[in-house]
């Protein structure tokens, strides 16, 4: 039997999912708030031999793992920026995560087009104010996509489902990224900008699916923002670290873009009111819900809790430190 701790299931989603089951017999503990507090979580993960993460939403770092000596694996699914791997690999812990080559996650997709028709035809306002008893209200005018330039800044697995929509949709769809990004745009039959300066000048909506990494932190830079229309849409899906720190506030407030459509916080969860993208009339926001839906969730669970099994029964699966210590 296992010690299993699951963190960050806010929406209290795992214990009804048929991939529970396959735990009977563990002791499983789920946690379905989110703690910043490294003491917190090392009080609340003292005796826990198994974590389960869901996604990147708690850090995994040196001082955390010190502080858990009985921990002997961490399942997740996907990349691992919030995992420090050489730590757990000095701590004696090994990190099992399956990064699916080249599916897509269309779950993000959907949700990124849900945002731009939301934002364009300013849907959340629509409905505020048939609940407050308006009926059409003038400030909520919105306009067609049709017609309209779709920009994509990096055209990878996301970004290349969302072209299609917006191709579907009847828009010009123009691309920008790195070299093998725009390669595979013109092998779509996607029109390539000159530039991303190129891209941020032309494009009515603006969508980023980028990794995020050292060379692409703040790739969305005040610089950029500043060349797009004043009636233009930003909308973020991917990452929030993307955009260069308080860079899209400014941008709103200076009127240039007109709108954003956002999914990712630089800071998250984002709770209380007083965040500053959150409670501007012009953004529309969600809060981090991109791939969070049942059948993804559903996918998911089952990869986590069959590699849980798999190292138990001594034939570990997608393991990121294959020299991890033995404790």
């Amino acid at each position: 039997m296992l010690k299993i701790a699951i963190l960050d299931d806010y929406q209290d989603a795992v214990r009804g999912f048929p991939a529970f089951g396959k735990l009977a017999g563990h002791d499983v503990t789920v946690w379905n708030d989110h703690c910043r507090d490294t003491g917190t979580l090392a009080r609340r993960l003292a005796d826990t031999e198994a974590l389960l993460l869901i996604r990147e939403r708690t850090p995994i770092t040196e001082a955390l793992l010190a502080r858990l000596p009985k921990l002997r694996l961490i399942s997740q699914t996907g990349a691992v920026p919030h995992i420090d791997l050489d730590a757990c690999s000095r701590h004696g812990v090994t990190v099992c995560a399956r990064i699916a080559p080249g599916q897509p996650s269309y779950a993000t997709a959907e949700l990124t087009w849900g945002l731009v028709l939301a934002a364009a035809r300013r849907i959340p306002q629509e409905m505020q104010s048939l609940r407050d008893g308006r009926w059409q209200s003038p400030s909520a005018l919105g306009w067609l996509l049709r017609g309209r330039t779709l920009g994509v800044f990096g055209h990878g697995r996301i970004g290349g489902v969302v072209a299609g929509y917006g191709r579907a949709f009847g828009m010009r769809v123009l691309v920008w990224g790195r070299e093998a990004s725009r390669e595979r745009a013109r092998a779509d039959g996607y029109e390539v900008a000159d530039s991303a300066e190129a891209l941020f000048e032309a494009s009515d909506v603006l969508t980023v699916h980028l990794p995020l990494h050292d060379e692409t932190r703040g790739i969305v830079s005040a610089a950029l923002l500043a060349r797009m229309k004043p009636t233009a849409l930003f909308v973020n899906t991917s990452r929030a670290g993307l955009v260069a720190p308080g860079a899209l506030e400014a941008a709103l407030a200076a009127g240039r873009p007109g709108s954003a459509a956002l999914d990712v916080f630089e800071d998250e969860p984002v709770t209380g009111t007083g965040h500053p993208l959150v409670a501007r009339d012009d953004v529309v926001a969600t809060p981090h819900v991109g791939y969070v839906e049942r059948q993804s969730l559903e996918g998911m669970f089952d990869i986590l809790i069959d590699q849980i099994l798999a190292f138990e029964a001594g034939t570990p699966a997608n393991v990121l430190n294959p020299r991890a210590g033995v404790r």
